[in-house]
This record gives structure tokens, sequence and C-alpha cells, in this order.
């Protein structure tokens, strides 16, 4: 099982000081957040693109996935390009955050971008009814 996976963080959301519902506290991960369940780590990936949005203006793809994976740590044009292809999001498109038809499919390429397996769409779907049961627009 991947690291992610594991970790219920299926975005492999790195440690910050930035707190997610259903967060476990402290990680025994040293890099990595853990999650109480899948729905919790989906939720995450939803809540910070989210903020990418509303907080630091990046509203595409390709603008969402260069803040996620930066080039420091990725290869993060082949990121996008997957994502895209998978998807059918284009690179420069701009993303409503509060679509299910725009981000369940997008939370879905990152997970299977980072973890190497389908995302399980219970476990997306789940972590999508918990994002908007608190972003309701």
């Amino acid at each position: 099982m991947s690291r992610g996976m594991s970790n219920c963080n299926p975005g492999n959301i790195r440690r910050s000081r930035s707190r997610y519902k259903g967060e476990v506290r402290p990680s025994r991960d040293p890099e990595f957040k853990q999650f109480a369940a899948l729905g919790w780590g989906y939720r995450a990936i939803f809540v910070l693109l989210h903020t990418y949005r509303v907080r630091h203006g990046l509203d595409t793809l390709a603008a969402m996935i260069a803040r996620w994976a930066p080039p420091s740590e990725n290869r993060t044009d082949a990121y996008i390009r997957f994502v895209a292809g998978r998807t059918g999001i284009g690179p420069d498109e701009p993303l409503d955050t509060l679509c299910a038809a725009t981000m369940l499919p997008l939370a879905a390429a990152i997970s299977r971008m980072e973890n190497g397996v389908e995302a399980p769409q219970e476990a997306l779907e789940e972590g999508w009814h918990l994002f908007r049961a608190d972003f309701s627009g």
C-alpha cells in the first residue's frame, strides 16, 4: 500500500501548521499528514484546492498543480499533463472549486498520480460531502 493511502492522505499533503477536520495529531509520519479515514483525506484535498483559489488566486489547473507539486520536488509539467489528461480539464481553464463535476475527477486524478492506484469512489464522494458540509458557497 502506498504511503498516502496508508496515511489516509491520498493527496500526500505535507505536515504543516494548517489543521484539517479528521486529521490525526500527531501524525506518525514524519513528513505527511495522517487522517482518521480516507474520506477525511479527500476532504483535505478539496479544502486545500479551494484555499488555493479563494486565498491565493490560483484558479487554473496549472496554477493549482504548480503549488501542489512544486518543481523543487516534482516533475510539475508531467503532473499537470497527467491530471489534465485524466480529467479533460485544460491546464489554463479556470476551475470552480465548488463544482462536483470538476472537483471529483480532479481529486481522483491527484490521488492516482500520488498513489498509483485509482481513488475509491465511495471515499472520494464521502470527502466531497464532508467538504461541502463546511463550504457551501
